[in-house]
C-alpha cells in the first residue's frame, strides 16, 4: 500500500475532487499549517488533506496550547477531537491543492484550494502544531454502467435544480454540465442540497456508478419533496459560505 502523509484539515463539510474550496482561516493550528505549505517550491503543489468531522468542532474552545494574538492560550492541534482525534473523522476525505494562500495584516488567512484526489486515513499524528495524516490515495474506478447512469443523473439534476431554485432563477445548462461519468458524479454530490452523512455516504462510494446510482435515487426523492413544499424559501440553499477556520 502507498501511503503519503500530509497536513490534515477537518470540516463540518465534505469536499470532493473537482470541487472549489474558500477558506477563512484564523485558528492558530489552522493558520501554523499554511504557513508551513507556504513553504512549499512555487512548481509544487500546496497539498493538505480535508476531511469531514464525524465528531468534534472545526472551532475548538480555549485549551493549553501555542499563545495566540489575545494573550490568552490557544487550543492545540487536537483540540476539540477527544483523546483519539482519528475517531473523530469520517476515514475517507480528499486532497485539496491550495492555488492561493493570502495573509492578512492580523497573520489569519484566506485560502482558495482545489480538490484532487480521494484519500484514506490510515493514522493522524498530532504531535506537531497542526494536525497531519498517513494517507492511502484511492483510485476512481468506472463501475458498470457509469455512462448510462451519469446521463439520467444529469436528467434528474436538472429538474431538482428547477425545483429547488424557480424556474425564473439561473440554473445550469447542458453546456455549463459535464458527461464524463466521474466528474458528474462529484459535481452533484457537491451541488445537491445534502447534510453530511448522505455527502460523505457519495464521497467514499465504490466507484462512480455505484455513486450515480445513489445520487439518482437522492435526487427524485428530493425533488418529490421540494414538489410537495412550494413554499420552501430553497434559493437561499444553494448559497454556500465561506468555511470558517
Amino acid at each position: 500500500m502507498t501511503t503519503v502523509r500530509l497536513p490534515l484539515f477537518p470540516l463540518n463539510s465534505v469536499l470532493f475532487p473537482g470541487l472549489v474550496l474558500p477558506l477563512n482561516i484564523f485558528e492558530e493550528r489552522y493558520r501554523a499549517m499554511m504557513r508551513e505549505l507556504l513553504k512549499t517550491d512555487g512548481d509544487e503543489p500546496r497539498r493538505f488533506a480535508v476531511v469531514a468531522i464525524r465528531d468534534g468542532r472545526e472551532v475548538a474552545p480555549t485549551a493549553p496550547g501555542l499563545p495566540g494574538p489575545s494573550g490568552l492560550p490557544e487550543p492545540g492541534p487536537a483540540a476539540g477531537f477527544g483523546a483519539d482525534p482519528v475517531q473523530a473523522f469520517h476515514r475517507v476525505g480528499c486532497v485539496a491543492d491550495a492555488a492561493t494562500i493570502r495573509e492578512r495584516q492580523d497573520g489569519t488567512f484566506e485560502v482558495l484550494a482545489t480538490g484532487t484526489t480521494r484519500v484514506r486515513i490510515v493514522s493522524v499524528d498530532a504531535s506537531g502544531p497542526f494536525l497531519t495524516a498517513e494517507l492511502e490515495e484511492l483510485a476512481e474506478d468506472a463501475g458498470e454502467g457509469a455512462g448510462a447512469l451519469a446521463e439520467g443523473v444529469l436528467r434528474a439534476f436538472r429538474a431538482y435544480q428547477k425545483r429547488l431554485a424557480g424556474a425564473r432563477e439561473r440554473s445550469l445548462t447542458g453546456t455549463d454540465l459535464p458527461d464524463e461519468p466521474s466528474v458528474v458524479s462529484y459535481l452533484v454530490a457537491a451541488a445537491a442540497v445534502l447534510d453530511v452523512p448522505a455527502k460523505q455516504r457519495l464521497l467514499q462510494a465504490p466507484d462512480t456508478a455505484t455513486r450515480l446510482a445513489e445520487e439518482l435515487k437522492l435526487l427524485r426523492a428530493e425533488t418529490a419533496v421540494i414538489r410537495h413544499l412550494p413554499s420552501l424559501p430553497a434559493v437561499e440553499l444553494t448559497r454556500a459560505p465561506t468555511c470558517p477556520n
